[in-house]
């Protein structure tokens, strides 16, 4: 008895073990990657924050880029300079695009920006019954060898919830995707109300 109690304490042990190493690891490596993030737009922020000349030209690189335009955004309305930012990339779908391959960046989603990213559809709910809709914007993505995913093909990412007054850059808290949800697996629609009823629905 003694000794399997023994057993079950070691257990126990091993397991706390990794949790708390798998939490500082994780740990870790986000803060890398907002480190890194920082360092994407560095020339951006450090001429705002010196009070040089910033144009729409300066700015358009960091907005074209899926990996900085949610950021450059962000930093522009942060210092009342929201009207440098370009206006084709001023639309909720650009925004919703850049918000995904942010959220697949973390070690713990894909772990890396997606090579290929595309607009399928938005898929549309009525999440109370009564009228109230609430929109998700779906796309399909996928990396390039030699990453771990690439043998998967186009992967389903989707993100919102967003409403009918949703402006561009509308945080979207329910940004999320399956991995395995592959398009040849699952219908755009079948993936959204996945997400609607899985992730967003739990977070109210």
């Amino acid at each position: 008895m003694n000794i399997a109690l023994i057993v079950v304490g070691i257990l126990l042990a091993l397991i706390i073990i990794f949790v708390i190493y798998r939490y500082l690891k994780v740990s870790h490596q986000n803060k890398n990657l907002n480190r890194l993030r920082f360092e994407r737009i560095r020339p951006l922020y450090e001429k705002l924050a010196n009070s040089q000349t910033v144009d729409p030209q300066d700015v358009l690189p960091y907005a074209a880029d899926i990996k900085t335009r949610h950021l450059t955004y962000q930093l522009l309305t942060s210092r009342g300079k929201k009207d440098l930012f370009p206006e084709e990339y001023y639309t909720l779908i650009k925004g919703a695009e850049s918000q995904l391959a942010n959220w697949l960046e973390f070690p713990t989603e894909l772990g890396a920006c997606p090579d290929e990213i595309e607009h399928i559809k938005r898929a549309t709910f009525d999440f109370d019954g009564q009228g109230s809709y609430v929109h998700y914007e779906v796309f399909k993505y996928k990396v390039n060898e030699p990453h771990w995913a690439a043998k998967d093909g186009w992967i389903l990412g989707v993100v919102g919830p967003f409403f009918d007054d949703s402006e561009p850059y509308h945080h979207a808290g329910a940004t999320f995707s399956r991995v395995d949800s592959t398009i040849d697996k699952i219908s755009p629609d079948a993936e959204a109300l996945w997400v609607h009823e899985n992730v967003s629905m739990r977070k109210r």
